[in-house]
């Protein structure tokens, strides 16, 4: 009976967060995360602040919902990645690679969105610590495929897949990306994924 009526109520709290999640994403996109407040936010779907405060407690919580949204946009990529057809090598390489790209991508070319980037890692929230660490099992889970086939030498894949991430950090970190964008670079990230992976075998 309790599953029964507490279904519809579930399903109408998750529509009305989504459509809060996506008009706050607007107004960051188009003014800015700071210049941007609840009392926007209510404004742009046409209810009280006091609404939205019944789903969030304030606009960090609205920002950190909207981090994991998207954070959890791009693991769903590298996870099709990770566990999809190819060697291990070849997924490890595409992995770097397909990060890189969506940082560039959604992460930098939209300046509003780098900004909201920033004020995620400066605050140090949860959600980007949960991220790193999907990520860091799903670099993993290649290695271990990987040192299965005989690829790569036998090792902890755990801490093969901390050093693989650390040494990738200059072309996936927002801040770091975002310091060499604009300059022509040597190392590529074809070139760091078969440096690193070179070291796995």
């Amino acid at each position: 009976m309790n599953d029964v009526t507490t279904q519809p109520a579930d399903a109408a709290r998750q529509d009305n967060v989504g459509k809060i999640l996506d008009a706050a994403e607007r107004l960051f996109k188009h003014y800015g995360y700071a210049k941007t407040n609840v009392a926007d936010i209510a404004r742009e779907l046409s209810m009280s602040s006091a609404n939205i405060y019944r789903f969030f407690s304030s606009k960090a919580e609205i920002h950190q919902a909207l981090a994991r949204r998207m954070l959890g946009a791009q693991y769903a990529v590298v996870k099709d990645n990770a566990f999809g057809p190819g060697s291990a090598e070849e997924r490890l390489k595409s992995h770097l690679i397909l990060v890189h790209r969506m940082t560039v991508e959604t992460m930098l070319d939209e300046e509003k969105v780098h900004e909201m980037v920033l004020v995620a890692i400066d605050q140090q929230w949860p959600v980007i610590e949960e991220h790193l660490g999907r990520m860091r099992m799903l670099v993993a889970h290649i290695i271990e495929d990987g040192i299965r086939a005989g690829e790569f030498r036998a090792q902890d894949p755990v801490l093969a897949a901390e050093c693989f991430l650390c040494c990738g950090v200059t072309l996936c970190h927002p801040q770091l990306v975002a310091k060499k964008i604009s300059h022509d670079e040597i190392v590529t990230p074809d070139s760091l994924a078969d440096f690193v992976i070179r070291a796995l075998k």
